[in-house]
């Protein structure tokens, strides 16, 4: 399991005074309002804890400033750097809901517990989830719908989810 989420990308600078536009990449943006902190992830492979000192709206993008920088020279060289959070400070979820990045790495079974391959990335549709597996023992790439007809269980502690074989899906 993951103990940190992206929960944006800083795109631009925005004025003169060390704000930046971010591109949100939480599920909810308004959580900008709320969070305190955030660790900056640099080009450079550097971690930096910032603290948020305001956040703001418009259009796409999440304007924030910083308590740590108050000048656009100190924040140009951070575009397209990634925002995270601890696993903390993520949303709470629901009962059958789990983070895509929690998903990543386990083992996908039949209901007859042969192992058919394992989940390397969840594309979000819009109706549904969708989660690509490569099949065991090869670079074949198949996409399970995560739907009640065809996953019936998610395991994360055990890393494995069962699924059911709709027809055509293998």
């Amino acid at each position: 399991m993951t103990d940190r989420f992206q929960v944006g990308v800083i795109a631009s600078t925005h004025g003169l005074k060390g704000e930046v536009n971010v591109f949100p990449t939480t599920e909810d943006p308004e959580r900008f309002k709320k969070l305190k902190k955030v660790t900056l992830h640099t080009n450079r492979g550097e971690e930096i804890e910032l603290d948020i000192e305001n956040a703001r709206f418009f259009k796409k993008f999440v304007i924030v400033k910083f308590k740590q920088f108050n000048d656009i020279n100190e924040v140009e060289k951070f575009r397209s750097c990634e925002l995270t959070i601890d696993r903390k400070d993520a949303l709470k979820l629901e009962p059958g809901e789990y983070y895509c990045a929690d998903l990543i790495g386990l083992e996908v079974f039949d209901e007859d517990d042969n192992l058919l391959g394992k989940i390397t990335d969840v594309l979000q549709t819009g109706a549904n989830d969708v989660y690509e597996m490569i099949k065991d023992g090869s670079d074949e790439k198949v996409y399970i719908p995560a739907i009640k007809d065809c996953v019936k269980k998610i395991d994360i502690s055990s890393g494995k989810i069962i699924i059911h074989i709709l027809e055509g899906l293998l």
